[in-house]
């Protein structure tokens, strides 16, 4: 069961490096960027959460330093990008319904990834949440950043923090009333948070306070 829990964690990690991937070239083509700029923020967007994790946890060397694989699929996604999304066109609807999308699915996969992992070194529960949240938002601000945005994290806009935060602290509630079997958390949390991202999203649903 563990060998099978590492699997799985593995995989979610690769899907969570996938679906920020592909918002950081999106953003990085909106912004006119080149192939090493978009390689540059598409780096940043996939691993930015995770390594913030790793640094806190004392985890060495960094999950992409040690899965070397993962800095060339990125690489390899952003050049099918030139070919794709050209930096001097518009972007339709359904793009930027992509880049909503996406982002929210990398927020789940993450914050999940993140809060297990972070239970899993014996950390406090909610410091685990707290891990879990950074682990799913940081690599979005840094995008945010780089492309010359506010991050959605640091100003009154849609719910975005929050959603990783429920969800992660959903997490730790299923492992409570479900101690052996680490599945149904790790996939509710995902689509508990996901959920919460495409609401807050399409009802633009905010904090008022």
């Amino acid at each position: 069961m563990r060998i099978d829990m590492l699997a799985l964690l593995k995989t979610i990690e690769i899907l969570g490096i996938f679906a920020f991937a592909i918002t950081g070239i999106i953003e990085a083509r909106r912004k006119q960027m080149d192939i090493i700029g978009t390689y540059a923020v598409a780096m940043v967007t996939a691993f930015g959460g995770g390594t913030v994790r790793d640094i806190l946890l004392k985890h060495y060397p960094l999950f992409w330093i040690e899965n070397y694989d993962y800095p060339v699929f990125i690489l390899i996604l952003s050049v099918i990008s030139i070919f794709i999304l050209r930096k001097d066109a518009g972007f339709s609807k359904p793009v930027i319904f992509l880049l909503g999308a996406m982002d929210a699915l990398g927020l789940g996969l993450f914050s999940a990834a993140g809060t297990s992992i972070a239970l899993n070194s014996g950390v406090y529960w909610f410091i685990a949440v707290l891990i879990g949240v950074v682990t799913g938002i940081f690599g979005g601000v840094l995008r945010d950043i780089i492309c010359n945005e506010v991050p959605v994290f640091f100003k009154q806009s849609q719910l975005y923090a929050t959603c990783s935060f429920l969800g992660s602290f959903f997490f730790v509630i299923m492992m409570y009333y479900f101690p052996g079997d680490s599945v149904l958390p790790l996939f509710s949390c995902i689509t508990l948070t996901f959920v919460l991202r495409v609401i807050s999203i399409k009802y633009n649903i905010q904090l008022k306070f």
